[in-house]
């Protein structure tokens, strides 16, 4: 990796950074007569649902060296999410949980 394109981890100076997505649905299947939902026939297939709805969403940057995790927030991706961005992000929820430390 190019050092001057790494994003660095500012609670061990590394830069093994992951985005991570997770999200939680909850998934409904209408019960009739031969399966749970109206697509199963003789099974529950659980890719089969009625209904599926999004509960919960989270995303944030996570170190893989020393388990830090930033939170962050991105809606869509265009040519200004940039390693300067990137690094913004980082250092910016790294400061709200550490303020006395200085930039």
């Amino acid at each position: 990796m190019n050092i001057i394109n790494r994003i660095i981890c500012p609670n061990c100076n590394d830069d093994h950074l992951v985005l991570k997505y997770v999200a939680t649905y909850e998934y409904s299947y209408v019960l009739d007569s031969d399966a749970p939902g109206l697509k199963n026939t003789n099974e529950l297939l659980p890719h089969m649902y009625d209904k599926r709805e999004q509960k919960d969403t989270q995303q944030y940057i996570e170190c893989r060296t020393c388990g830090t995790s930033y939170p962050c927030y991105f809606d869509r991706w265009t040519e200004r999410m940039n390693k300067t961005a990137l690094q913004n992000a980082v250092n910016s929820a790294y400061l709200a949980t550490h303020p006395s430390v200085q930039p």
